[in-house]
């Protein structure tokens, strides 16, 4: 049935003109708020957040290094290469093949990736995680990349943008991966021991050692709508306690609201609002900055 299927029947389409075209899987997206289906690139270029629910969705790091730095113009900062594979740890799959299969995904060598330009005429190094990247998880590449990323804003002497997202610790990594978590805060320090600001935008989903690490350690906490953000889930707290936790707990809106993020920020007003953050703490002079990323329809 296989040989009919994939030689007989192509082939008899092809002689008779009937080839049918392949449509990407990817070219309608499902509004999860809404169930409205939208066109990839009108998402896209609304920088992937649904025109009709304003749902956030989840934004490559490409997508994210345009949209922030000046005309799309960068400079990618080349991480220390790590041990791929320290403990030889192997499930279902070898640790090696996964991640073999995620940098060819991701295009990308893990995670974490940073780049250094001009945000609204302020030079800047803005480091993204990518959850697409086994989960956005913190290794010792990641932890890597973070780490050189902000030393590299030292000697620049400018300020640190991190966009976070992160299922937390990579488990195929061990205690390796749980020794990021006191080096990236080592890092942190050298920032603030510079005077540099370290501005943490946490997006959708934020959660596990990660939390517990770089991203509750910003002068100033950004978030997006609606994002999920904590250390343990709710199921695991709930079964913990033997209590029904509140509605929308350990969401963005909730925790500004009780003193963990300062600020909600839609991610069309993101760029703006960094830049704007940014000069303030370094003590610069306020400048006009440009606020509509994308044209009013």
């Amino acid at each position: 049935m296989n040989w009919i299927k994939n030689f007989v029947r192509p082939r008899i389409r092809s002689i008779l003109g009937q080839e049918k075209r392949e449509v990407p899987e990817n070219m309608w997206i499902k509004d999860p708020d809404s169930g409205q289906m939208v066109f990839y690139k009108d998402l896209e270029a609304n920088l992937f957040v649904f025109p009709g629910s304003n749902h956030h969705h989840r934004m490559p790091a490409e997508g994210r290094f345009t949209m922030m730095f000046d005309g799309a113009e960068f400079e990618k900062l080349v991480a220390p290469i790590a041990v791929a594979d320290p403990l030889k740890f192997r499930a279902e799959k070898r640790y090696v093949d996964q991640l073999k299969d995620a940098k060819a995904k991701a295009a990308a060598e893990d995670s974490v990736q940073a780049g250094y330009g001009e945000v609204n005429e302020q030079p800047m190094v803005v480091a993204v995680q990518d959850m697409g990247f086994i989960g956005g998880s913190l290794g010792m590449a990641a932890g890597d990349a973070i780490i050189a990323a902000m030393r590299y804003a030292v000697t620049k002497h400018c300020p640190f943008v991190m966009f976070v997202a992160s299922g937390g610790a990579r488990m195929q990594e061990g205690i390796l991966s749980l020794m990021q978590l006191p080096r990236t805060t080592i890092a942190v320090q050298e920032l603030r021991a510079a005077k540099l600001p370290y501005i943490v935008v946490l997006t959708n989903p934020t959660t596990g050692g990660v939390t517990a690490s770089y991203a509750m350690l910003g002068d100033v906490h950004l978030a997006e709508p609606n994002a999920q953000i904590g250390f343990a889930g709710q199921r695991v707290i709930e079964q913990t306690i033997r209590e029904k936790l509140p509605p929308g707990f350990q969401r963005s809106e909730y925790l500004k609201d009780h003193g963990m993020v300062d600020m909600v920020v839609h991610r069309h007003e993101m760029k703006s609002t960094v830049s704007r953050i940014a000069r303030l703490l370094m003590k610069q002079d306020a400048r006009v900055e440009t606020t509509a990323l994308v044209p009013a329809e």
